[in-house]
Formats: structure tokens, C-alpha cells, sequence
């Protein structure tokens, strides 16, 4: 019991003295005015001790480690340190631009690291944004110095002092490397209203006893090419560098694969997108330059963001111990009449083609679609017209050609006849079917040549519709861009050679040289007589009229759907025209009695025929006099 009462008083007792604290703590604690008195006291004493270390130390510290990095910019920079104590001497842009053109120039390096082209939007999928040539960083331009302390110097990494002023409505802007207040290496942009093309300078002052002359300089300019357009298979088949040489001499790197090489007395360098090129020109030609492509597109699925990888690097020559460069800069649409107006052969960056069918698209196309499309049908119209014109004035080709396989039709049972009663004599048979050809005055080679005419006329349009920036971004129909492919379903995934997409105009081309093919192949058959040794043409084009569509079907898949549209609308003139040439103009039986009377008469042989006839008769009688 003694227990239990000791552990009652006990308990009693803590009870009372915990309310006996707790009231004295509560009759002790700060009224409300005094906490907020308080926390504005703690408040100020940390500004103050803020204020106060900000003042001391800091100070200090400011000051060593500027010290210290004059000295490690000393030993790094020799005496373009000096660039280094500029208020300059920090990642700042200047900005200058025109109606077409943005440019931005970085302190860093004095280079351009933003190139957009005003006005002219680039493929998003999400979003249309301005087409930027450069962009984030994928640009460079770099001169190598070497000091006469030994020391290997990049610009790009050292920064220069920018000076924007005007000339007139031209914006100047200068960028100086500094060794000096009076030495220094200097950038010149100066930017024209109104203008793709901009002067550029590169010239030294005062640096004889920095720079050490006695050798050149290398200049580098490196650019990754950017997506532009929908399609970056079909863009990247098209991205290039394309350089002038030995007064007006061109040539490209190859755009499928990566390609180097190393040329003499260059007077422009074009790193050419699609539809877009950069350029450097120079007045005075660079003795070598070192011209590198990369391929960036390896599989279409994962490289989407870039086409190409393009470095060239050229000398730059002292004179009386200075540079002085003048040059030009090119950033906008590779586009024909642009890119002609400047009079320095940069039309020759498009490629329309070499030869005739250069010529065919400078000289005919370009000026007549042009004319064309000014009217303002429209570019899908303007290409059905450019079409129905094309193929009128091919029509008369297409006319001997349907001639000449109706008079080799003609003449087909006869020929049989000859094959029949010569068939084991070769030589013989050919001499008959020749003489054959002769009285019919039929030349077996007519029906070949006006195919081979047309070749020139389908290749330069093949390069022709590719070109023309005009069409970019052009829609009709339903093709949102006649420069790029007409999708009319997105595969779930991808087919080899074809792609993750259905385009309709291919589909509608290879539809109608399907039906021109097997209009026309029946009669190439019944008029093109199987020569001993020779293969069966007849089997050989029964093959072609399917395979010639699906080739068109898979190839221009991904082409451009102008060029899909071009060739759907010119089969299904060319059926029309072969039509009316079939049933209105070419007559089987006028024919095969025109080559009745043209037996009867005496025909002059011409001297090919003659010599070719004498060879024939020695080669018969060799032969005979072997078996004998």
C-alpha cells in the first residue's frame, strides 16, 4: 500500500509542476508587436551583414581574379590579350538586316551565327517558322594565326570589338581582333538595301609584328546544311558545294556520298541546300582550297536535322606584310533569275544541267514557264500549260515516229517472207530486207530517231522541275508543295525505295505510260521485224509496259509532285495526239500503196548505201569461196 501512495503523490506532483511552467511561459511570451518588432530587426541585421560582405571580401576577390586572368589571357594570347580587357570582350550580337535578309554577328569569333532569310518559311511540322540558313550554332568561320612568339591563335575563339555605322542606306558593321589600339584584324559586312548579297572584308593593320607574314593564313568556313524542306531524302539528293576555278571553270562535290578535293585559283565557294545556297566569293582568286562534303542523311528515319557537313579552307597571302580581302557573301534562295542578276556566274550552282540540256532549260524553259506562271493561273496550271505547249511542239516528232511503225507494218509480211526464204543465209537476208527498205523508200531508223530527239527534252525537264524554286511550297490540288512529294496516305512504316508515304500523282503518271505503252507497243511489235542473233524485241517491250510504270510508280514516289503532275498530264496528251494521228492522219492502206509505186521507181543509191551494199556482197562471196 506504502508503494502505491509514494506513486500517487508522485504523479500529483509532476502534474503541478508542469502547470505551474507553463503558466509562467505563457505569462513570459512576447506579444504579437513584439514578434513583428523582432523579425524586421532579424530582417535588417541580415542586410547589413549582406551589404558588409559584399564590401569586403568580394571586392578583393573581384579584383585577384581579374589580375589573375589578364595574366593567363597574357600567356595564352600573347598581345591580342589586349582584345581581352575590351568592354567587347563578352558573348554579345550585333544585328544588322534589310528587307530579305537578317544577319547576326557574334563578338565571339566576329562571325555570322544567325543567317535568316526574311519573308520565306521553312518546313515544320507543327509550325511554319522563317527559313534560318544559320542557326545554333551550325556555322563557323575561323582564321588561323600563327604569332611570332609561337603561338597557333583561333579567331573564333577570341573576341572582337563591333562598330555598326551607315554609308548612305548601306548598315556597316566592323569587327576587330585587337592587339592594339591601332593593330588589329578586321571583319567588314556591309549590307545593301534590298539585298541576298553583302560585302565582306578581311584585312590586317599594324600586326608586322604580331602575325608572323611569311606564310599564309588559313581560312576556314565550315556550315552543317539544315533541313529545310519536307522531304530530307529528296532535299539531300540536291545539297552540294559547288565551286568556280581557273577563271569560270566549274565543278560540285558529290551530293551521295562524302567527297573531297583540292582545286587551284578559286574565285566562289556555294555551300547549295535545295532550295538555298551560301556563298563566298572573292575578288581575288584563293590559290588552293581544301573542299570537303559529309554526308549526314544515313538512314532517313534517325538524321533529320541535318543534310550535309561542308568545310573549305583556303590561303590568304600577305602583301607588304598585310591582308586585304575583298569579298562577298551570298545567304539566300537558290533561285535562277536571283542568282543571275549578280552577273558572276552563280547560275551554274543550279543544276539545270550540262550541254544542250543547260542550254534547253536557260535558253526555252526558264524564260517560258516563267512567262507563264507571271499570268497568275497559278503554278498547277502554269505546268498543264507548260505541258500542252511541250508537247505540241514535240507532236511532229511524235507523228514520223508513228509513221515510220506504220510503214515497218506494212512492210512486216514481206519481211516475213524474206526471213523464210533466206533463213539460212544471214547475209543474204540482210542484204534483201535492205534492198527491200531501199525501193519502199523506208529507212528502219526513222521510227529510232525521234525517241533519241526526245531524250535531250526529257532530261533537261527531269532537272528543270527539281530547280525551280518557284514551286516551293506552291500548292494544287491535293499537293500542299509541287517541290515535294504529294502525300495523299502516311504509312505505318517503311518501304525500301518507295518510302512511308503514298503519293497520288506518281500513281496517276504511271497509270497513263501504262496505257500509252500498251497503245503503242502493239504496232512497235507488228513493225519491228526479229533479227537473227538479236533478241525478241516484241518479248522485250511486252516486259517494259509493266515495268516501265512501277519504276515510275517506286522512282517518283518521293520527287517532286510537279514533276509527277508534268508526266501525267504529258502521257495523256501524247495518248491524245497518237489517237488522232492513228485515226485521222496515218492511213495503213495509203501507205502500203505509196510504198507500192515508191518499188516501181528507179531509186539512186547514196554513197553509204552503195558502200554499205559492196562490203555486203565481199563479206557473201568470202564466205562462198571458203565453203568451196
Amino acid at each position: 500500500m506504502e508503494e502505491k501512495k509514494l506513486d500517487l503523490n508522485s504523479i500529483i506532483g509532476f502534474v503541478l509542476i508542469s502547470g505551474i511552467l507553463m503558466w509562467m511561459l505563457y505569462t513570459n511570451a512576447p506579444t504579437k508587436e513584439e514578434q513583428e518588432t523582432k523579425a524586421k530587426q532579424e530582417q535588417v541585421d541580415k542586410q547589413k551583414e549582406s551589404v558588409k560582405t559584399e564590401l569586403t571580401p568580394e571586392v578583393t576577390t573581384v579584383v585577384s581574379n581579374d589580375s589573375l586572368q589578364n595574366e593567363q589571357a597574357k600567356d595564352q594570347l600573347g598581345s591580342f590579350a589586349y582584345s581581352s580587357t575590351l568592354p567587347s570582350a563578352k558573348k554579345n550580337i550585333t544585328t544588322i538586316e534589310n528587307d530579305v535578309l537578317k544577319l547576326e554577328i557574334s563578338n565571339k569569333g566576329g562571325y555570322i551565327v544567325n543567317a535568316t532569310v526574311k519573308g520565306i518559311e521553312q518546313f515544320e511540322r507543327n509550325s511554319k517558322t522563317q527559313v534560318q540558313i544559320i542557326k545554333e550554332n551550325n556555322a563557323n568561320l575561323n582564321i588561323t594565326l600563327n604569332t611570332k612568339d609561337n603561338r597557333v591563335l583561333n579567331t573564333k575563339d577570341m573576341f572582337f570589338e563591333p562598330t555598326l555605322t551607315k554609308d548612305g542606306d548601306n548598315q556597316v558593321l566592323t569587327m576587330r581582333l585587337k592587339a592594339g589600339e591601332n593593330k588589329f584584324l578586321e571583319y567588314r559586312y556591309v549590307l545593301k538595301p534590298k539585298e541576298y548579297m553583302l560585302d565582306f572584308g578581311i584585312k590586317t593593320q599594324g600586326l608586322t609584328d604580331v602575325i608572323n607574314t611569311s606564310k599564309s593564313l588559313d581560312l576556314e568556313w565550315q556550315l552543317k546544311a539544315f533541313r529545310n524542306e519536307k522531304s530530307i531524302s529528296y532535299e539531300n539528293r540536291y545539297t552540294e558545294m559547288v565551286y568556280e576555278y581557273e577563271e569560270g571553270k566549274d565543278d560540285y562535290l558529290s551530293a551521295a556520298k562524302d567527297d573531297d578535293d583540292i582545286v587551284k585559283d578559286v574565285s566562289y565557294i556555294a555551300f547549295k541546300q535545295h532550295f538555298f545556297t551560301s556563298i563566298l566569293l572573292t575578288d581575288t582568286p584563293f590559290k588552293t582550297a581544301e573542299l570537303k562534303s559529309q554526308n549526314l542523311v544515313h538512314d532517313e528515319e534517325i538524321d533529320t536535322l541535318y543534310t550535309k557537313n561542308f568545310v573549305a579552307k583556303v590561303p590568304l597571302d600577305f602583301k607588304n606584310g598585310e591582308l586585304n580581302y575583298a569579298m562577298n557573301w551570298y545567304y539566300g534562295p537558290a533561285k535562277y533569275e536571283t542568282l543571275t542578276s549578280y552577273e558572276k556566274n552563280l547560275d551554274e550552282i543550279m543544276p539545270l544541267g550540262w550541254g544542250i540540256f543547260g542550254w534547253i532549260n536557260r535558253w526555252v524553259f526558264i524564260p517560258v514557264f516563267g512567262f507563264i506562271s507571271s499570268i497568275g493561273l497559278g503554278y498547277g496550271l502554269s505546268i498543264i500549260i507548260f505541258t500542252i505547249l511541250v508537247r505540241l511542239v514535240m507532236s511532229p516528232i511524235t507523228y514520223k515516229s508513228y509513221l515510220s511503225q506504220a510503214k515497218m507494218k506494212v512492210l512486216r509480211p514481206e519481211i516475213n517472207e524474206l526471213n523464210a526464204k533466206y533463213k539460212d543465209n544471214a547475209m543474204k537476208k540482210q542484204q534483201e530486207t535492205m534492198k527491200l527498205y531501199s525501193k519502199a523508200g523506208v529507212n528502219p531508223m526513222a521510227g529510232c530517231l525521234p525517241a533519241v530527239m526526245q531524250i535531250p527534252v526529257f532530261y533537261a525537264l527531269f532537272q528543270f522541275f527539281p530547280s525551280m524554286f518557284d514551286l516551293r511550297q506552291k500548292s494544287f490540288l491535293w499537293a500542299d508543295d509541287l517541290s515535294s512529294y504529294d502525300a495523299i496516305y502516311q504509312l505505318p512504316f517503311r518501304i525500301p525505295f518507295y518510302g512511308d508515304h503514298v503519293s497520288l500523282f506518281p500513281i496517276l503518271a504511271s497509270v497513263a505510260i501504262f496505257f500509252y505503252m500498251r497503245m503503242t507497243t502493239g504496232d512497235q511489235q507488228m513493225s519491228a521485224p526479229t533479227q537473227e542473233g538479236m533478241p525478241d524485241m516484241g518479248k522485250i517491250m511486252k516486259i517494259m509496259i509493266y515495268i516501265s510504270p512501277v519504276m515510275m510508280l517506286v522512282f517518283f514516289n518521293n520527287y517532286a509532285s510537279g514533276l509527277s503532275l508534268y508526266y501525267f498530264i504529258s502521257n495523256l496528251i501524247t495518248i491524245g495526239i497518237m489517237l488522232v494521228i492513228k485515226k485521222y492522219i496515218v492511213n495503213d492502206e495509203k501507205i502500203h500503196a505509196k510504198i507500192q509505186v515508191n518499188k516501181t521507181k528507179e531509186k539512186k543509191e547514196s554513197k553509204f548505201q552503195k558502200k554499205m551494199r559492196e562490203m555486203m556482197e565481199q563479206a557473201e562471196e568470202a564466205k562462198a569461196q571458203k565453203k568451196k
